[in-house]
């Protein structure tokens, strides 16, 4: 390991949060879930790559990662360059339901709703 990858790994990464993402947690009417995601979003300041699971097929490039419990997740995207993790979507994980959080993604890029 370079001098270079170890100081990185004591920058603490900016994080930004999108308009859309936002929506869908201040729709969130529990209290105390809302809390908990937003614990998990502060975490991903810290080493946000050895955190959540890298995605695939048309959303290559974005994370995810589980937040209250095992029906929340949090898609997020490292943007290296800037030292910035952007938050793209946060809902339930419901496979098979049109608003599953990953079908939910999916629609926002195709909308260029996020990049």
């Amino acid at each position: 390991m370079g001098q270079g990858e170890k100081r990185n790994r004591h920058i603490n990464w900016k994080i930004v949060i999108t308009p859309t993402a936002l929506k869908m947690i201040k729709g969130i009417s529990d209290a105390r879930i809302r809390g908990k995601i937003a614990e998990v979003i502060d975490w991903l300041a810290e080493d946000p790559d050895k955190q959540g699971k890298p995605l695939v097929a048309e959303l290559s490039g974005f994370r995810s990662i589980r937040a209250a419990g095992q029906r929340y997740r949090i898609i997020y995207k490292i943007v290296r360059k800037q030292v910035v993790v952007v938050i793209v979507a946060v809902g339930i994980r419901k496979e098979g339901h049109k608003k599953d959080i990953y079908q939910l993604a999916k629609k926002l890029l195709k909308l260029k709703l996020v990049e």
